[in-house]
Order: structure tokens, then sequence, then C-alpha cells
């Protein structure tokens, strides 16, 4: 198949987070089973300042609302994939992908619906006639439509993914901020209120939907989980599915990481006891190899559960443990998790940045690692921390319920602990049977560190059920 891969970050050349480790794992694989894939993006100053991309087509024009937006299309390569950006300065010649730093761009929503019209625009300047067109969170919900109401004879035999990597976020704008739609009159019937929601309108035009976990797809097919998209969700629940993401172990291997002082593996697991005492050194705790040690690296966020982590974190501070969380984002939950390590410094250390030395290092040297989210769409850091033997902690949700086993649910497979409700009562409950188990069953700890570290969660696997999504269209 001829796959077009349309997205607004790609790792390696510009990265926010999980959606950027898709875009570049997902079409190596692909083009590793055969199919020939190209990526667009956009063309940003991070790009431009980093890399020497030639310029492959020298101006294409796109008119809408009586406006010429010309634009070049620069060429990449990532691993064999080529990467075509489309360069338009007056958007993407910006410090920041979305944002300036502080706030969102707030012309987000001009700037997304040109780069879903100009897409396809790339791939016909390209004579790549794609059978599959796959869109990418909201950024690129737009490229459906415009294929199902504006596009050419060129694109009438593709068929549209839109894989949702996060479906809190819609991209709602309103529709007379938004010059580049203001003649896209088929839109103008299915505002919410005067705004433009670009997700809801990618989950109507697409020919499939998908989300990064089977779980997660079941979740958005109910009232709490559909982030308030349930009718569209339920009017299109035959063509909504799930796929896992991969882990890249590559990257994430304790065998090779070289950010560790002594690697490790299942059969030589010596070394992760070099790791706990190098992060113990590093971060300040006391280097005590039996006191079961708690990592955690996110973005400060309700999402991550903060909500009912906060409330039970003097309670939890109350037993004989090392809490390491590593993080930045909401100023009011950093402040809190600021106050509480001052108080307990023996016990809580709160490192507000980011390190990817430092994760890396927490991963392998943790004995546990806490992932009590709101909800989680797929989650890698418990797919990293399975890999180094570090035993998951985690709320039932998304990826994190397909992922990881639960010590009660089924004791010879466990890879870890659930606990189901969005409570504080919940997850410290959850918390003290991992802490119990931890001491109480020595033994059996190791057994479940050994299936931790023998769980996989390949591209290879996720690619093949993207090929037989595509052959389902």
């Amino acid at each position: 198949m001829k796959i077009l891969f349309v997205v607004s970050e790609v790792e390696d050349l510009a990265k926010t987070g999980g959606l950027a480790d898709v875009a570049k794992a997902l079409p190596i694989e692909l083009k590793k089973l055969g199919h020939e894939v190209i990526i667009v993006m956009p063309y940003y100053k991070a790009i431009a300042d980093k890399f020497s991309a030639p310029v492959v087509i020298d101006e294409q024009t796109l008119f809408a609302n009586h406006k010429p937006y010309r634009f070049q299309l620069r060429q990449l390569q990532i691993e064999n994939v080529p990467v075509y950006c489309v360069d338009y300065p007056d958007y993407f010649d910006r410090n920041g992908f979305y944002t300036d730093g502080y706030h969102a761009y707030p012309d987000n929503a001009e700037r997304f619906a040109f780069f879903a019209g100009a897409a396809l625009q790339a791939s016909k300047s390209l004579d790549f006639q794609p059978d599959i067109v796959h869109c990418n969170d909201w950024h690129t919900a737009l490229t459906p439509y415009f294929m199902k109401t504006h596009s050419s004879e060129f694109f009438a035999n593709s068929k549209s993914i839109l894989t949702i990597h996060n479906g809190a976020f819609h991209g709602t704008h309103r529709l007379d901020q938004i010059p580049f739609l203001h003649d896209q009159y088929e839109l103008h019937n299915q505002l919410d209120g005067d705004a433009v929601n670009f997700l809801r309108i990618g989950i109507r035009y697409a020919n499939k939907i998908n989300t990064v976990s089977p779980n997660y797809a079941k979740e958005l097919l109910t009232t709490l989980g559909s982030h308030m998209l349930y009718h569209e969700f339920q009017q299109r629940k035959d063509d909504v599915s799930g796929i896992l993401n991969g882990c890249d172990y590559s990257q994430w291997d304790p065998a090779t990481d070289k950010h560790l002082p002594e690697n490790f593996d299942v059969d030589n697991p010596a070394g992760k006891q070099s790791c706990k005492r190098e992060l113990q050194k590093k971060t300040g705790f006391a280097e005590d190899p039996k006191i079961p040690l708690i990592g955690m690296v996110c973005r400060l966020t309700e999402q991550k559960g903060f909500g009912y982590l906060l409330p039970v974190l003097e309670d939890l501070l109350q037993h004989n443990i090392q809490l390491l969380i590593i993080g930045t984002g909401d100023p009011s939950i950093g402040e809190v998790l600021k106050r509480l390590a001052q108080i307990h410094p023996d016990r809580f250390i709160f490192i507000n940045t980011f390190s990817e030395e430092l994760a890396h290092l927490l991963e392998a040297g943790s004995d546990f690692f806490l992932m009590p989210s709101l909800f989680e769409p797929c989650g890698l850091n418990q797919m990293y921390s399975l890999a180094y033997g570090t035993i998951p902690i985690v709320r039932g949700v998304g990826g994190l319920k397909d992922t990881v086993i639960d010590m009660l649910n089924q004791p010879d497979q466990a890879t870890g602990f659930v606990f189901e409700n969005p409570d504080s009562t919940a997850l410290l409950s959850c918390v003290q049977r991992a802490l119990l188990y931890y001491y109480e069953f020595p033994e059996s700890f190791a057994h479940m560190k050994k299936r931790a570290m023998q769980s996989r969660f390949t591209w290879q696997q996720a690619a093949q059920r993207y090929v037989e999504l595509y052959q389902s269209c």
C-alpha cells in the first residue's frame, strides 16, 4: 500500500510528547513490511535551525477565502522514510510548535487548518497517490474532511484513518478566527456554537477512527470516557478500534542503556542494585538497598492523577519508603510537592525539571513506578518500567489496563499492581498492597520482576495490526 502519514510532530525532528514517538516508529515499521510510506509535517523553526532540508518543490499555492497561501516543500529522511515538511514561515517559523512557552498561539486553528489542506496538496505535487491517508490528533483532523468535500479525482480511491492519541484535546476555535475555513460552508452547520471542533469533524469524516490502546477505544464509547464526544463516537462505534502502541526497546533496554552506571537484563539482574544505589546517591536519598524506592516521571497535570495523589501523600510518607517525583507542569501542583519534600526530606524528593539521563536512571533504579492516571490513552512509562524490572503501580485505565497484569487477578502472571477507582483511598490501598508484597514476599517479588522484564510490546506487532486496519477500510 501507499500510505500518506500526516502529523504535527516526529521524534528526532520535533517532539513534545508520545505522538512524535508513534510518528517515527510506526512509519519505519510499515516500510519494513514492504509498504510505501511518506510523512508530511510542518517545517518548524526548530527543524530549520537544526537540519539542512533541501527544497524539493519550490512553490505550491492553496487558495482559501480569496487568499493565496504559497508554500514550499522540503525533504528530510527518517531511517529511509521520506519526511516532507510544509514550509510556510508565517505559521511555522516560530520558537515553539504550539505555544510561545507560556501560551498557546492564538492562530493555532488557522495554522493547522492550513496544514491539513497543505498535506493533501503536497501529496498531489509529489504525485504520491495514497491508498491510505493516516491522520493524527486534532492538528490533522480536518484532512479527512478536505478529502471528502474538496479533493480532486486524485484522492477518489484514498481512504482516511484518524488516530486519536489524546481525546482530551479537541482543537476547538471560533470560526471567525480561522480565515482558511471562512469559505468552507459545509462546516457552518457543524459548529459548536460559533466554534469549529477539529476532532469532532475528523471523527465524522474519517473512514476509520482508532486510538492507541484497545481499552482506551472502549472508554471513548462511554459517557465518562468520551471527553464529551460521546454522540460522535457512538455514531461511528463500528469504525472505532484500538491498537496498542509499541515500545522503542532500542532506547529503553537496561542491557544496553548508556545512561546507566551498570547494565543488567533478566538473566543478570544484579546491575539493578547498582542503579538504585546511584539513583539514591544522585538525588540525595540514603543509600539503603532495603528501602523500597517509588519513582514517578510525568507532567504535573490533573490527567496524571495528582487530584487524588496529593491528598494522601502525607499518609503515604508515613511508611518506610523513598519517593522520587520528577516533572514539570502545573505550578500549583509543583508548590504542594515542593512543600511536602521540605517537610519529609529523607522520604520524598521532588525534582522540578526534566532530564533524559535522570529519567532513564529512575526507571532502572526504582523498585516501583507510580502511574495513577485519571486517563491514559496508551502510556509508555509503564512499558519502560516493565522492561527495567521496575514494578508499575497504575490505575486500570486506557493502555495501563492493557499492559499491566494485577497481582490479585492473575498471581502467576502478575507484572504489577492495579487499582480501579479514581480516588485517594483506592490509590493509597494499592500502594500499601505493593509495599506489603515487597516486604513480606521477596522471592515472589523477584519472580514478578522477571515476568515484567520478559514483557514485550513491539512496533512490529502494532504495525501489522495497522495494516489490517488499513485493509478493512
